[in-house]
């Protein structure tokens, strides 16, 4: 076997517990997983103070006019593109602001290619849009794959930030991260098998991630999702629930402040709260960065000004 290599990671050593699985009932099989996964939330609960400072550099990079890029092949650059892709729904988050560079390309989101992850050179050729204003992130759980250290290599050169997920305290790639995001996942229930544990955590992690710099970026209201885009009827009904729920509104109130805001959640939920016309609060909202809660502090703090007479005592 040619160019072959042993990695050295706990997701590599052999699960004591797990050793008889093969034979084992179904749900036995079954309870094996769930035990396993029990514990990855703690091992994602540990890394939480360095993933919070990747989220407050990420959400200062993109106010300056940077994006955040990850990178993976495999199970990691998979999580990577459906992280990126639900942004757009669930955030209304400009086109390119994530970017998921998977190893391989298309192709290799639907079926393994040989190789890719192997690739230094296509790695740094993936991230030559890269700029120095922007953060990278690379996804492995092995913490070594070529692919991530070209991309990686390739940020660092520019001066853009750096992160590196993984599952993987020895992790090869260590020395190209500004942050380094460590979920120690232990073995897997099958031997090596890190679509499991290691990539639930990466899950859990780029959920993580990715919601806490939009809620930071000022686009939800609460714990609602104020900037989801309505593109299909369940949608279209949750838009108008949120309304109501945020302003206390009736259903047809709420249809027509949608209506006359052309169907905008945002500037709706704002003409509500702070009792004004629609274009008056799109015309808070455009002068705080799109914030509902900065624009309304703004409009309620004007409106209980006094107002002054213009005598004097």
């Amino acid at each position: 076997m040619a160019n072959d290599v042993r990695v050295s990671a706990p997701t590599e050593d052999r699960h004591p517990g797990t050793v008889g699985i093969d034979t084992a009932s179904t749900l036995e099989i079954l309870m094996f997983m769930n035990d396993a996964d029990s514990t990855v939330a703690g091992a994602v609960a540990e890394v939480l103070p360095e993933l919070a400072r990747l989220v407050d550099h990420s959400v200062s990079s993109i106010r300056a006019g940077g994006r955040v890029h990850y990178f993976g092949a495999g199970t990691s650059g998979r999580l990577a593109v459906l992280d990126a892709a639900e942004l757009l729904p669930t955030f209304n988050a400009p086109d390119g602001l994530f970017v998921a560079h998977h190893a391989g390309g298309a192709p290799a989101l639907l079926r393994a290619v040989e190789n890719v992850e192997d690739d230094v050179e296509q790695g740094a050729r993936d991230a030559s849009g890269v700029t120095r204003l922007d953060v990278v992130i690379g996804l492995t759980a092995s913490g070594r794959t070529p692919y991530v250290q070209g991309a990686l290599g390739r940020a660092r050169k520019i001066g853009a930030r750096t992160a590196l997920v993984t599952a993987n305290p020895g992790a090869e790639l260590a020395a190209y991260a500004d942050h380094l995001v460590v979920a120690d996942t232990g073995a897997e229930v099958l031997t090596g098998s890190t679509r499991l544990k290691a990539g639930t955590a990466q899950k859990l992690i780029l959920n993580s991630f990715s919601t806490a710099v939009m809620i930071r970026l000022g686009r939800t209201w609460s714990n609602l999702m104020v900037d989801v885009v309505a593109t299909n009827a369940k949608l279209r009904g949750r838009v108008v629930r949120i309304l109501q729920e945020a302003s206390g509104a009736s259903e047809a109130e709420a249809r027509a402040t949608l209506d006359a805001a052309g169907g905008q959640l945002k500037p709706a939920l704002l003409s509500l709260l702070g009792g004004v016309g629609v274009d008056a609060a799109v015309a808070a909202l455009r002068a705080h960065d799109d914030s509902v809660a900065a624009a309304l502090l703004q409009l309620t703090t004007t409106s209980s000004q006094p107002v002054s007479t213009g005598e004097t005592s």
